[in-house]
């Protein structure tokens, strides 16, 4: 018996990777019967017959899950997001940096395209996106700024990828694919290009699949542009904004949301510019999306 990581389903056939190979995989009968529902990433158990085919004997329960991407056991996920063309939606960063602290995974900032930044800011004021990066820096996340076409930062990035699980996510024109290629080291995907009236990116990425990168196993993800908050109470949102839990306890009043309270420390931080205000007035659209959310409940 040997174990492995599924790597896609296609077919009423499963591909694992295990011991430096793919193996094309089918079903036992009980698997079929049982309905078993599969995602790249599950750790499984596999008999050989021959040939690099086999067969799923076994499932090992899942550390985690996600439902989009649908992909178990990820160790981290890459937010992907360009420094310009088009420019970051930190919104939606701050949604998925959400996301992904509710699934316990590990989160890693990288903003690309540091190269047409530049070029762009030569002529023009070149703090902006680095400042952006230094935000969410000092609050404690782990941040790379890339070149996929120079590969400036991309070593370093590669370094986190061995042995473990990660995820591709952002939103399209964020440079995904073109990341993998070059943390990959030939394996090459499809690309797109951006649309220029829209400054938004065409979908490239059609399925799910984890593939072998840098040491590790990384999923290229669809491109999106919107992520619900995932279901919690009010008084949780704040949790996962890292950069107000020092403050909180001195607030006025335990149940401060930080939202319309007098003496609230978090407000008296954004103010002296010791939180980003940025941040701050995200946390403030989704305290309302949470307490709609509430309601509706």
């Amino acid at each position: 018996m040997i174990e492995g990581v599924l790597l896609k389903g296609y077919g009423g056939f499963y591909y694992v990777y295990a011991e430096d190979r793919v193996w094309e995989c089918s079903l036992r009968g009980r698997f079929r019967i049982k309905d078993q529902d599969f995602l790249p990433g599950d750790r499984v158990r596999i008999l050989p017959e021959g040939d690099q085919k086999a067969r799923i004997e076994g499932v090992e329960p899942r550390l985690n899950s996600l439902s989009r991407p649908p992909v178990a056991n990820v160790d981290q996920a890459l937010l992907v997001f360009a420094m310009t063309s088009p420019k970051p939606d930190l919104n939606l960063l701050d949604r998925l940096l959400i996301q992904v602290a509710d699934s316990e995974i590990k989160p890693i900032l990288v903003f690309t395209k540091l190269d047409k930044y530049l070029s762009e800011a030569s002529d023009a004021d070149s703090s902006g996106q680095y400042f952006i990066a230094d935000v969410y820096r000092q609050i404690g996340y782990t941040v790379f700024e890339v070149s996929n076409k120079t590969e400036e930062g991309i070593q370093e990035l590669r370094n986190h990828l061995t042995e473990k699980i990660s995820v591709l996510a952002g939103p399209s024109g964020s440079g995904k694919s073109s990341l993998f290629n070059a943390l990959s080291q030939g394996k090459q995907l499809k690309t797109g290009e951006i649309s220029q009236k829209s400054q938004r990116g065409r979908h490239t990425t059609r399925h799910v699949e984890l593939m072998v990168c840098a040491g590790g196993l990384v999923a290229d993800t669809p491109g999106f542009s919107s992520l619900y908050l995932p279901k919690m109470k009010r008084q949780d949102l704040a949790g996962y904004f890292p950069e107000f839990a020092e403050r909180r306890r001195e607030c006025r009043f335990n149940t401060c949301l930080h939202d319309k309270e007098p003496n609230c420390a978090i407000k008296a931080a954004r103010e002296h510019g010791e939180i980003s205000s940025t941040r701050y007035e995200h946390y403030q659209i989704f305290l309302q999306e949470v307490i709609a959310a509430e309601r509706r409940y």
